[in-house]
């Protein structure tokens, strides 16, 4: 696999750098490692994937669920959500790069099947639920109200 990008965002820096090389050896994954969602935040669109532990998956919620269907817990309690892969980090390698790996061919599959929302259709999917108009979609997300889709102008307003 070539061309493949993941950031890891842990608390425990021996397991980032354990996963990390992991990814590169077993996957030709380039990783790299980051201490916080914010210092990678405005290249997130291009990441393929993204590690990080129970902490910082709860602290930082507006960041990875837009995000979870690339989002890889690492865990030793596996109560994420079905979107999510758990990986135990306690786990013999050979099982780690198994759970890896049939991540890695279900996200490919899942982007090839043409029924999974881009990152910028979720959130409007999101700001749509949360009961937001169309001018309120086009603020919030910076866009013209021409761009929201015309699928939620058929909703009735409230």
């Amino acid at each position: 696999m070539t061309n493949t990008s993941a950031v890891i965002i842990m608390s425990n820096t021996l397991q980032a750098l354990g996963l990390k090389r992991l990814l590169s050896d077993s996957f030709s994954i380039d990783a790299a490692v980051v201490q916080h969602p914010s210092d990678i935040i405005d290249c997130s669109d291009s990441v393929d994937f993204f590690f990080t532990d129970a902490e910082h998956f709860v602290a930082h919620l507006s960041f990875f669920l837009p995000r979870q269907s690339r989002t890889i817990v690492v865990s030793e309690n596996s109560a994420t959500t079905a979107e999510q892969t758990h990986i135990d980090p306690t786990a013999p390698q050979e099982r780690i790069v198994e759970a890896l790996a049939a991540h890695i061919k279900r996200t490919a599959s899942d982007a090839n099947d043409g029924n999974t929302l881009s990152q910028r259709e979720t959130e409007v999917l999101r700001l749509v639920a949360s009961g937001c108009i169309n001018k309120e979609i086009a603020h919030r997300l910076n866009i013209s109200i021409n761009t929201v889709p015309m699928e939620n102008r058929m909703l009735p307003s409230t």
